[in-house]
């Protein structure tokens, strides 16, 4: 019938104990978006409508779905919509060529080691700063504990990416050497696991 801010209204008020909030918001954002409100649907449905199966699959849906917004004006509203976790963002920070963002959200919070050995041996060539940065933070949180079966190889991915992006930076390799021993001398519940390996690089 054309009254798009009734509508608005009507499936707000549907929300309920057992509602579909993710379909109702995508509607809202659908309303909005034909009426040309794009920055009022981006501010109140966005990141509810647009919840993908990872979190880069979520900034990526809001990415295109909003290319008036500049990548990281986006990418920093959803860590701040998701305090709890923000290192998850690292990979649509990488995604989005926001390396410093990146490594950041890496440094600061529990980010899945693969996932920045991975970054680390990808961008090896290409950006070895960042790169040998997301190797040391993976080796750092294996240290920690983090990460789902770790086992000696995903050490040695990790140093090795981490010593060929130091490579490619032009760091020392022996200095980078000696950060990832020192690294594996503090305590942490996997420290005798990490010093164990290193002597194999």
């Amino acid at each position: 019938m054309g009254r798009k801010a009734e509508a608005i209204a009507y499936a707000e008020a549907s929300r309920g104990l057992n509602s579909p909030d993710g379909l109702i918001a995508k509607a809202c954002e659908e309303i909005l978006l034909s009426s040309g409100l794009a920055d009022e649907a981006y501010q109140r449905y966005a990141h509810e409508a647009n919840r993908g199966t990872t979190y880069l699959a979520t900034f990526r849906a809001i990415a295109r779905k909003y290319p008036h917004k500049g990548q990281e004006t986006i990418l920093r509203d959803l860590i701040a919509q998701s305090p709890e976790a923000p290192g998850k963002w690292f990979a649509a920070a990488k995604d989005a060529g926001l390396f410093d963002l990146a490594i950041e959200l890496a440094n600061t919070s529990p980010t899945d080691p693969r996932t920045l050995t991975r970054a680390a041996r990808d961008f090896a060539q290409k950006q070895p700063a960042f790169a040998m940065a997301a190797g040391m933070a993976a080796l750092h949180w294996i240290s920690q504990g983090y990460g789902y079966e770790i086992t000696g190889i995903d050490v040695l991915d990790a140093s090795r990416a981490t010593l060929q992006a130091a490579g490619h930076a032009g760091v020392d390799p022996e200095a980078v050497r000696e950060q990832i021993r020192q690294l594996a001398t503090r305590i942490s519940p996997q420290t005798d696991f990490v010093s164990k390996v290193l002597p194999a690089l």
